[in-house]
């Protein structure tokens, strides 16, 4: 039985119960239920802080699936996932493969500048203003790209930005 399948809650089951619905009803291959399934086992995983195993899943799942569309949304959880390892640079490869296949995916910019401004942190800490600063400006662009579609998402992003004075730069 799929990971997916075993949830708990009544949330998570009343989900599994339409997404198979759903994959039962829509003309989909066996490729792409499969595909479907290994993406929600991930999800699963990691939910549960199972990251080695939610990788496991993506992985399959990026080999299963062949609509650039879902591919940038396993892609985002990938990034998720290696973020939630502390594995930054790592989450950021896949955090910029994303949007190469979904064009306008809102969460990838979101953690992609979330990751930005971690790194700025970092070197603030570490005593290098400059280099701060470089992320800082990088934080603020994505988080742009992010808030853009929806003006009433990333409100903390919003209030950051205008707080540093970066809400019009790159405009």
């Amino acid at each position: 039985m799929p990971r997916s399948q075993r949830n708990d809650n009544f949330t998570d089951k009343t989900f599994t119960i339409l997404a198979d619905i759903s994959l039962q009803i829509l003309p989909t291959t066996k490729r792409e239920r499969e595909a479907s399934t290994y993406h929600r086992d991930g999800m699963s995983a990691q939910s549960e802080g199972e990251y080695a195993e939610a990788l496991r899943s993506y992985y399959k799942a990026m080999r299963l699936e062949v609509d650039s569309y879902d591919r940038s949304y396993i892609l985002h959880n990938i990034g998720l996932t290696h973020t939630s390892n502390g594995k930054h640079a790592r989450a950021l490869e896949y955090h910029f493969q994303a949007p190469e296949r979904n064009s306008f995916p809102p969460q990838a910019f979101n953690n992609t500048a979330v990751i930005c401004h971690h790194r700025g942190e970092q070197a603030i800490h570490q005593g290098n203003l400059d280099i701060s600063e470089a992320w800082f400006d990088q934080a603020a662009e994505y988080w742009k790209q992010a808030i853009a579609p929806s003006p009433g998402n990333y409100i903390e992003a919003q209030n950051w930005l205008k707080i540093t004075g970066r809400s019009s730069l790159f405009n």
